[in-house]
């Protein structure tokens, strides 16, 4: 009687065993914060059942669970008014003091106030790269990330009971969760600088430092000087600070180069919401040897968040036509950010002149007869490559052409170059003869221009340069 009882307990006991170890090894699905029609979720559970059952045909092997997310608008606020990394760099070169703020930083940290709850100015993402970079200078990564701490805790623009560094879209944070609990290893690629998100996901997002790809400031040590890195060996008296320069903002196919570069992996899902994102998502859908899927998250709640209903749907259609997935915020999204959280308003913030402040000298403006006609301004600057000091040149032909070259690419992404030569008598009677770089810029602004200028100088040790604003007009024309 005793066997029969003992052999029962130990069928019991495995029986149990095989329902905890199955209950194991089901995938972890999307349910807390998505609306129970939501047809994304249940797009994302149906892949996640697929890929990880072994007798599936889409299963996955685990070292091949590769997600890809980025950061501002696809996991969180984009919207209180700009993305974090502008904000926080807004709120450093207005109230810091530091001696980094140049005239032509503060002008783009107060571009991005006074279109707070308006649309983005173009090309303001370069801008504040380049400006962010110099803003920065000589900073240690543990004073940045105190900087961005500081930050986190202070109210999110546009919202009550929400602060910056809480201001995730739950739905999205629960699916980041659910692919690490189902074996896949993820990373952030965000056109943001990395160590600034290392720090803004401290604390929310479970994934290890190095698993953050971003935008690069570039880096020195606090003793090395104007030694190159190749030439310097690293002191134990020295910090790693940044340089002032920057590589590039990491958007577009920047993001799939970087993929390539630091993963090594082709990823089988990627998450974005905007064009800077769509490369990484095409790259990852395409000619996978898994099964793969893209999604972006479309800003079309207009009552719970800043949406545009109208401009999502457009580009709802054109994703789904490149067979990438859409996450709607206003129909997949059970909550956004949360009970008690509320949207109100963003108040712009204009800097005014005080009584003790002059107006900034502007150049006059144009006369409607000379603007008929015209709706841009091409910027010409004239760049000399000889020492302000000794008046010889700084760099051969070909490396000025170079230098040049490097900082205008990496601040605009475009721009037209021309050789010229010029030359003058000193005051001692001397001639000299200059190699001139001749700039033509459009699609920018002022305070962008002057940003460049002042790297420029620097680079080639210029007192000034020749800066001409001229009304024109650009259309790209075609024939077909």
């Amino acid at each position: 009687m005793m066997k029969k009882i003992a052999t029962l307990l130990i069928l019991l006991l495995l029986c149990v065993a095989s329902v905890f170890a199955l209950a194991d090894s089901q995938p972890a699905l999307l349910s807390e914060y998505w609306t129970e029609d939501s047809a994304a979720a249940e797009s994302l559970n149906a892949y996640l059942l697929a890929v990880t059952d072994e007798a599936s045909p889409d299963f996955i092997p685990v070292s091949d669970r590769i997600a890809v997310f980025d950061l501002d608008g696809t996991l969180m606020c984009e919207t209180y008014p700009f993305c974090f990394e502008y904000m926080v760099f807004a709120d450093y070169a207005m109230n810091s003091g530091s001696d980094t703020i140049t005239d032509a930083v503060r002008a783009v940290a107060q571009e991005i106030l006074d279109a707070a709850g308006g649309e983005k100015p173009s090309g303001m993402s370069t801008r504040q790269a380049g400006a962010g970079a110099i803003a920065y200078q000589g900073m240690t990564m543990e004073e940045l990330a105190d900087m961005v701490r500081v930050f986190k805790d202070s109210e999110a623009m546009g919202f009550t009971g929400l602060k910056r560094g809480d201001a995730y879209y739950k739905p999205m944070l629960e699916l980041f969760d659910k692919l690490l609990k189902n074996d896949f290893t993820v990373y952030i690629v965000t056109a943001t600088e990395r160590n600034i998100v290392r720090e803004v996901i401290r604390g929310t997002l479970d994934i290890p430092p190095s698993h953050v790809i971003g935008t690069e400031y570039g880096y020195t040590a606090t003793s090395q000087g104007e030694t190159a890195d190749t030439d310097y060996t690293f002191q134990p008296i020295d910090q790693v600070v940044f340089d002032g320069s920057y590589n590039g903002e990491n958007a577009k196919t920047s993001k799939v180069d970087a993929i390539v570069r630091e993963i090594g992996q082709q990823p089988v899902l990627a998450f974005g919401n905007s064009s800077g994102d769509l490369a990484m998502e095409i790259y990852t859908i395409s000619n996978n040897p898994h099964r793969s899927a893209a999604y972006m998250v479309v800003a079309d709640d207009e009552e719970r968040e800043y949406g545009n209903a109208d401009s999502a749907a457009e580009k709802k259609a054109d994703y789904e036509s490149m067979g990438i997935g859409v996450i709607s915020m206003r129909d997949d999204f059970a909550t956004i950010y949360g009970d008690g959280v509320e949207k109100t308003e963003i108040i712009q913030t204009v800097k005014e002149n005080t009584e003790d402040e002059a107006p900034a000298a502007t150049e006059p403006a144009p006369t409607q007869e000379e603007m008929s006609g015209n709706d841009d301004v091409q910027y010409v600057l004239y760049l000399g490559t000889n020492d302000k000091d000794t008046n010889r040149p700084v760099f051969t032909q070909a490396e000025a052409m170079e230098k040049a070259r490097a900082v205008l690419i990496r601040l605009f992404g475009g721009y037209t170059i021309q050789e010229a030569h010029g030359g003058w008598i000193g005051d001692d009677g001397t001639e000299y003869q200059e190699y001139t770089l001749v700039i033509y810029l459009s699609d920018t602004t002022e305070a962008q221009v002057h940003a460049a200028a002042d790297e420029l100088i620097s680079v080639f040790h210029q007192s000034s340069i020749l800066i001409q604003a001229n009304p024109t007009k650009t259309d790209f024309y075609s024939s077909h």
